[in-house]
């Protein structure tokens, strides 16, 4: 499978059904993933995590 990154003016009518035309046609959109710091802070926000530690000395920043 081959893997094409796009970059397009997003206030192009044309560029944007062009776009919408390609996806509808069976091209799947790829969604970006998220780095792990990202899943981290994600997990904090939402309560998933209830202590936070630093790598250095592994004592608890948050409780």
């Amino acid at each position: 499978m081959a893997k094409i990154t796009l970059e397009y003016d997003d206030s192009n009518p044309i560029a944007r059904k062009t776009l919408a035309y390609i996806l509808s046609i069976g091209f799947s959109e790829v969604k970006p993933r998220k780095i792990g710091l990202e899943k981290a802070l994600e997990d904090v926000e939402k309560g998933r995590v209830t202590r936070i530690y630093t790598p250095k000395n592994k004592k608890a920043i948050r409780d």
